[in-house]
């Protein structure tokens, strides 16, 4: 105990985040945009209700098992650095590496830049100046790539600039913010759960008109669904199944993010958990009765099909027209807010998500295998939470994403390629970085 308090005034960080705080990190991270967009792609990409609410109910399984064995992790090493911290001392310096540098190249600033870009393009609803065709500096091509700057990216710049200053001005700053807009945004998402399950259920939703299993039934032709597949039938359907998981398992990242601010949350043998397995339960719950609602109010071809992706935005101008689509992207324009800001304060779509998304799954793996691997290496070490159904949570936890992982390399290599690509290049900074600081190991 008196190590772990040194430690701690050496480092300056100081334990103020309680439960709910470290709650409202784990919540106001995940929710973000993608529940509001991407069951349009799902729901494409699989056919029918039931498959696209068995993709949201896996990747929630993914979720609450992963939040169930980081917390061992998590409690055992309470430490700044959260995900990093485990695999470093799992497998050696170069893994912990890995995942940092892919973590700042890829993972989190991809998303807090993919959530920026969401909040413009509600804004622009509001303000038809905010555009992505609306150029401050018109495009200059280099090659096969571009240069610009819209009225669109300013604004995404603008909010992340904002929320990055804004938690530099101290932890209770931060702390406000993140509160107050996870509570907004999470009573704005289950307004939409109330409403489309109590207004909902016309003869023409989802829910009541199409085959819930049967794709074909429902017009669904995988050669549509993925122009180009050579499979058909059953393992067709699997596969872009399997595919169909990659939003809700976008949707649902982030949720680790607390445990890079482990050393500024008080009890952390207790708080932690709580916050993991109780923030992580609250959203995977929110998101598959608002997937719910979606099908109790649209067709599902208006799933299928809602303009730029936007649902949400399509079921409440279902309901209540216009102003209900207004309220919404303001909703939305909440949510974005408030994901950026758990982000920035732990630490576009569709091709942009698999890769993502490909490389969050092979250091989640990673993550949960660390945890048998330093149950071997360091038996003996204090655990103030033991991961629960222990060793088959994390087995089965391994073998689902390991099973994703080999669905997005066989359907989309080249997305998926460039995610594990992203990682690799972060093998020769390492090597220069051991060689430039003197690492031996």
């Amino acid at each position: 105990m008196k190590n772990r308090l040194d430690s701690q005034k050496q480092s300056g960080l100081v334990r103020a985040l309680g439960p709910i705080d470290a709650t409202m990190i784990v919540i106001g991270s995940m929710i973000g945009s993608g529940i509001f967009i991407t069951s349009a792609e799902s729901s494409r990409l699989s056919g029918a209700p039931g498959w696209l609410l068995l993709a949201w109910a896996l990747a929630g399984l993914l979720t609450i098992t992963g939040a169930l064995c980081c917390s061992e992790l998590a409690t055992m090493m309470p430490r700044a650095g959260g995900v990093y911290v485990f695999l470093r001392e799992a497998y050696g310096r170069s893994i912990g590496f890995l995942y940092g540098w892919t973590l700042f190249l890829v993972i989190q600033t991809g998303t807090i830049a993919a959530v920026a870009i969401a909040f413009a393009k509600f804004l622009g609803v509001f303000v038809p100046s905010v555009s992505p065709d609306h150029y401050l500096v018109a495009p200059i091509s280099f090659g096969g790539y571009a240069i610009s700057l819209s009225t669109e990216q300013l604004v995404a710049i603008a909010l992340i600039a904002l929320l990055t200053w804004s938690n530099t001005r101290g932890l209770e700053v931060g702390k406000i913010i993140q509160n107050t807009f996870t509570f907004a945004k999470t009573a704005a998402l289950a307004a939409v759960v109330v409403i489309g399950l109590s207004l909902g259920w016309n003869a023409n939703s989802a829910a009541l008109s199409s085959a819930w299993w049967d794709s074909w039934a429902n017009g669904w032709d995988p050669q549509i669904a993925q122009p180009g597949l050579k499979v058909v039938g059953g393992l067709a359907l699997a596969l872009l199944f399997g595919r169909s998981m990659v939003g809700p398992l976008f949707a649902q990242t982030a949720w680790t993010n607390v445990t890079f601010v482990g050393s500024e949350v008080r009890e952390p043998g207790k708080n932690l958990v709580r916050a993991l397995v109780g923030g992580c339960g609250i959203v995977v719950v929110l998101y598959l009765l608002a997937n719910l609602a979606y099908l109790a109010v649209l067709p599902l071809t208006e799933i299928e099909h809602a303009p730029q992706n936007r649902v949400a935005v399509a079921m409440l101008n279902a309901v209540f027209g216009h102003p209900g689509a207004m309220c919404m992207a303001a909703a939305i324009m909440i949510s974005t807010f408030g994901c950026d800001n758990g982000l920035i304060l732990a630490g576009v779509y569709n091709q942009l998500l698999e890769y993502i998304v490909s490389a969050d799954l092979l250091f989640y793996v990673l993550m949960i295998a660390a945890l048998m691997v330093l149950r071997r290496k360091r038996p003996n070490a204090e655990r103030p939470c033991r991961t629960w159904g222990y060793p088959f949570v994390p087995i089965i936890s391994i073998l689902l994403a390991g099973l994703l992982m080999v669905d997005l390399a066989f359907l989309a290599p080249a997305t998926s390629g460039i995610g594990m690509l992203l990682v690799l290049t972060g093998v020769p900074v390492y090597f220069f970085w051991r060689r430039f600081r003197g690492v031996t190991n």
